[in-house]
């Protein structure tokens, strides 16, 4: 199994951070390019959509800018990249225009209502991806400290 392309999508929540620390260390196994992907969805219910998605860009370009500086930290190189539009669209697309190997993701560990109504775009990303898909979930606090 040959992987030169990572793609890792990150909407700046714990999980996807975790995923993008795993997948820099699959890069360095690899040898491989790491590419981060952050996209800014339109609201189609908000006032203003413009100005929202102009801040949502904006703040997408300052995270991706600390996040390749933590990738550097580790001694790997990325590339990143802002999009725009339905998460989980816009990362099967990118996946597939960059040609990448593996797509690494985190997850946000709903289930039941919550997984029902939310949706999940990792869900969406592993039926409709052009490669593999390697999901990562939330780190749980051991069952001690869960307890407290």
């Amino acid at each position: 199994m040959t992987i030169k392309r990572i793609l890792v999508p990150v909407d700046l929540s714990a999980p996807s951070i975790q995923a993008l620390d795993y997948a820099i260390d699959l890069a360095a196994f690899f040898k491989a390019q790491l590419m981060i992907v952050f996209v800014a969805e339109p609201l189609y219910y908000a006032g203003d959509l413009g100005l929202f998605v102009e801040e949502q860009q904006r703040l997408g370009r300052e995270q991706l800018t600390l996040l390749e500086q933590r990738v550097r930290k580790r001694g790997r190189t990325c590339e990143t990249i802002l999009l725009r539009g339905t998460p989980y669209q816009a990362i099967c697309d990118e996946a597939s225009r960059r040609a990448a190997d593996l797509i690494v993701m985190g997850t946000h560990g709903r289930t039941g209502l919550s997984h029902l109504v939310m949706g999940s775009v990792a869900d969406r990303v592993v039926r409709t991806a052009p490669c593999p898909v390697l999901t990562v979930p939330p780190r749980r606090a051991p069952a001690r400290a869960r307890k407290a």
